[in-house]
């Protein structure tokens, strides 16, 4: 089974955590480098700066823009490597996306995780 979370990047860095990406177009204010303790930047996988901007982390706007971004990967030309490399990566260690927003439930980076579990089930079946 693979094994993804996602917590703000802010929160305290965790053991179990395995490989820690950020999934932030932009890099998180006020944190230092050294206390993210990443693993990977993956700024190909985030939402178009457009896209960003209009959801504005609005809740009632995150069914449509959990839509707009899925079809954004589907389209994403960094995709396919992504989840290879995830794939990889799943075999021997969790993965923990990391993001800078406040809602720990309508963001970016459940519906990355979300979009991630679909393509590694689908190449799964293929």
């Amino acid at each position: 089974m693979y094994s993804i979370s996602c917590k703000r990047v802010y929160d305290e860095p965790d053991i179990n955590d395995g490989k820690r990406i950020l999934v932030d177009r932009l890099w998180p204010r006020g944190l230092k480098k050294e206390i993210a303790k990443l693993d990977f930047w993956a700024k190909d996988m985030t939402p178009s700066t457009d896209l960003r901007k209009w959801f504005s982390h609005d809740p009632d706007k995150y069914d449509a823009f959990s839509a707009q971004y899925t079809i954004e990967l589907d389209n994403n030309p960094s995709a396919d490597s992504f989840i290879e490399s995830l794939r990889n990566t799943l075999k021997t260690e969790p993965v923990t996306f990391l993001y800078a927003a406040k809602d720990t439930t309508n963001n970016h980076a459940n519906v990355l995780k979300n979009w991630v579990y679909k393509r590694l089930q689908q190449n799964k079946a293929e």
